[in-house]
């Protein structure tokens, strides 16, 4: 069975894939979550010191994740979740697995598509300059909006305490500002490249930060040979991995994974 690498995003960790490693398990797979570097400790302890979020950088996580993947025996299928579906798409550019998805992924460089909700999402983080040098987190009420909008209070509220971070500022403001600078930034991807894996993105309809209007945009840019499609899942939100009915979604996009891995 071919393995599974699961990419988290920002403001979680892998822990928030502990639901489909038991699921991609159970079908006989071996599953990867792997943390960014220093990531390696608890949601609590990351929380109680968030060092290691202020130190971690785009390149870093990218190296760490490529020696993930070619530790494995063979090229994994590589499913990554909001800014982890941007590092799947870097991932896939470098030359690095058999197949890609991305979920509700961050857009890489290039994608200049700005929500009002994707602006009031990030606005915690985008609202002052010095944030750039600080771990910041979310209020419950930005995770609702931002994550979990279509969740009940109860259920927003469980995930929140037990998958919630703070998230690296200076990432996120590079992120808005690499369409401005001249260059390649650190989520630049050659749209053109003919050797590049198959890549779905997917999108939750009701998505605030990472809405579809996002992946509809990333997935035009590409410009290559190579398969890439998109499919929406009506009702969901950013949070889509932990949202009731994530079964089908996982069974669906493996099946998809497996069909078109090279």
């Amino acid at each position: 069975m071919r393995p599974i690498v699961l990419v988290h995003g920002f403001w979680v960790t892998p822990r928030s894939w502990e639901n489909w490693i038991t699921h991609y398990e159970s079908r006989g797979h071996q599953v990867v979550a792997p943390g960014y570097p220093g990531f390696e400790v608890e949601v609590e302890a990351l929380n109680a010191d968030p060092t290691p979020i202020v130190e971690v950088t785009v390149p870093k996580i990218i190296a760490h994740l490529e020696e993930v993947v070619r530790s494995l025996p063979e090229p994994p299928i590589i499913i990554g979740h909001s800014a982890g579906g941007a590092f799947t798409q870097i991932l896939l550019d470098h030359g690095y697995g058999a197949v890609g998805v991305a979920m509700n992924s961050a857009p890489t460089e290039g994608v200049r598509v700005v929500p009002l909700s994707q602006v009031k999402s990030t606005f915690p983080v985008l609202k002052s300059p010095a944030n750039r040098h600080r771990a910041i987190g979310l209020t419950f009420e930005e995770w609702k909006y931002a994550f979990t909008n279509t969740f009940t209070d109860e259920e927003a509220r469980a995930l929140y305490e037990r998958y919630h971070i703070p998230a690296n500022g200076g990432i996120l403001w590079g992120s808005v500002l690499a369409n401005f600078q001249p260059g390649h930034q650190d989520t630049w991807v050659d749209y053109h490249n003919d050797d590049r894996a198959p890549l779905l993105f997917v999108s939750g309809s009701e998505d605030h930060i990472m809405p579809p209007a996002v992946q509809e945009s990333n997935a035009k840019h590409y410009k290559s040979a190579t398969i890439t499609e998109r499919r929406e899942y009506e009702g969901y939100a950013h949070l889509l991995p932990a949202q009731k009915g994530w079964e089908r979604i996982a069974d669906e996009v493996l099946d998809w994974a497996l069909r078109h891995a090279r």
